[in-house]
């Protein structure tokens, strides 16, 4: 054998291990470099703790609602410590098992940082490894913009693992991780500032959801500052005073959570030792086949692509190990992907925004429904829930859906699969709805 290895991956985040764990399923040798925990960023400071809070945070509208329903619950409390605690131990609990999977895969672990020599060796650790094939799975990493006192904020990594609930909070942006952090701290009673540079929050969705979802926020309590740019963070004693362009002054907050994007971990890899091109953003530009440029080194996931999705990266990985190892023809389809901001009300979307589809897809039918979720029906809970159909008027064809409201990330999901596989509207009509479900709006909409 000419190599090490038959293939060396490079982060073992979910892209990462899938593709190890897939081309070892094949009989190749198979070494994946990590320096961090196993997992990355979906399972160890991503999705899945994000997700854990959300669900905390969650408990305090059921607690509202439950008296409601017949139930008399004394005043709640709430220990953010030992949130934080068994969050940190189902974290550990997952990495254990992202290990066995890759000793069980009998893919080899180096546990060092690794950077490219030439397109068939890195190094780690000062020593060399050589692979036929060199994958780079290494994710992507927090964004600080280069503003006077940035070094006092922290991001998303660290607003996981707080060591105690602040009382006040800014969080800098107003996309995904921004508004779901900003939602999570809102309904635990925290005092939350949203600060945006535009004029509306989550740019690139759907200017209904955009407009829904803002007024929602701002309902709930969520203080949102727009067209407004922190320009410097000042440390006073343990607090922080802010800074805006738009002449604003925000004191006394105890953390500033800066979640303005997220740029590709290319960062000290070697890639100037390759013919590599990359984006604005340090992302790897890859081709459909995943390749980098040199013939030996491909990236799949966030590194590379502009869906920062978990299971693209997973998908992405998965398929091209079958190309390689297994005989496989298939690649990976990039539209109609569904996804979910776990912010509070949620918001799934699949397929085309309004704006989007009337470029792609000319004349268009739209169909909206806006309604109180009946599991509030009996509270004092106001929560509206937004659903709305994009559909292009000539074929019938649904190439958008967008839901804001409780459990839209549930019910997005399987009308994904219909819309994927080119579902109409007069399809959608001939479905029986399930009464009485929100989810029954969408075969209804007329």
């Amino acid at each position: 054998m000419p190599y090490d290895y038959d293939l060396i991956v490079i982060g073992a985040g979910s892209g990462g291990v899938r593709s190890a764990r897939i081309a070892a399923s094949y009989g190749k040798k198979v070494a994946i470099f990590e320096s961090s925990e196993v997992g990355g960023t979906c399972v160890i400071r991503g999705c899945v703790p994000k997700k854990l809070l959300v669900y905390a945070s969650g408990f305090v509208k059921t607690f509202k609602a439950a008296t409601a329903f017949g139930w008399d619950i004394p005043p709640p409390s709430f220990s953010w410590e030992r949130l934080i605690e068994n969050k940190d131990a189902e974290i550990q609990r997952l990495n254990k098992i992202y290990l066995n999977l890759l000793s069980n895969s009998r893919v080899e672990l180096i546990e060092h940082h690794a950077s490219f020599i030439d397109k068939n060796t890195v190094i780690a650790n000062g020593k060399e490894y050589t692979a036929e094939r060199i994958l780079v799975a290494t994710g992507s990493t927090p964004f600080f913009p280069e503003i006077k006192g940035i070094e006092n904020a922290v991001s998303s990594n660290e607003a996981l693992s707080l060591s105690t609930l602040p009382k006040e909070i800014t969080v800098m942006g107003a996309g995904y991780i921004a508004v779901e952090f900003a939602c999570i701290f809102n309904a635990l009673g925290i005092k939350v500032n949203l600060v945006y540079r535009g004029d509306k929050i989550l740019r690139g969705f759907d200017e209904d959801v955009r407009n829904f979802s803002e007024e929602a926020f701002i309902k709930n309590g969520i203080n949102v500052v727009l067209n407004s740019n922190i320009i410097e963070i000042k440390k006073e004693n343990n607090q922080y005073e802010l800074l805006l362009d738009s002449d604003i002054s925000l004191k006394n907050q105890d953390v500033v959570l800066c979640a303005t994007g997220r740029i590709a971990n290319t960062m000290n890899l070697g890639l100037d030792n390759l013919q590599v091109n990359l984006k604005y953003n340090g992302q790897i530009q890859v081709d459909e086949d995943q390749n980098c440029g040199p013939d030996s080194v491909f990236a799949v996931g966030d590194v590379c692509n502009s869906d920062n999705l978990t299971p693209v990266a997973i998908k992405e990985g998965n398929l091209l190990m079958d190309r390689w190892y297994g005989g496989g023809t298939d690649y990976i389809e990039y539209d109609y992907l569904p996804s979910t901001v776990f912010s509070q009300p949620e918001i799934g979307s699949c397929g085309y925004t309004e704006e989007q589809a009337k470029e792609h897809f000319g004349e268009l039918n739209i169909f909206k429904s806006q309604f109180r979720a009946m599991k509030y029906a009996m509270t004092d809970i106001q929560d509206q829930t937004l659903m709305k159909l994009i559909v292009q008027k000539e074929t019938d064809l649904v190439v958008g859906c967008h839901i804001v409201g409780p459990d839209a990330g549930e019910m997005v999901q399987g009308f994904a699969v219909a819309i994927k596989q080119g579902i109409t509207k007069e399809n959608l009509n001939k479905c029986i709805g399930i009464h009485p479900t929100s989810a029954e709006e969408l075969v209804t909409m007329k």
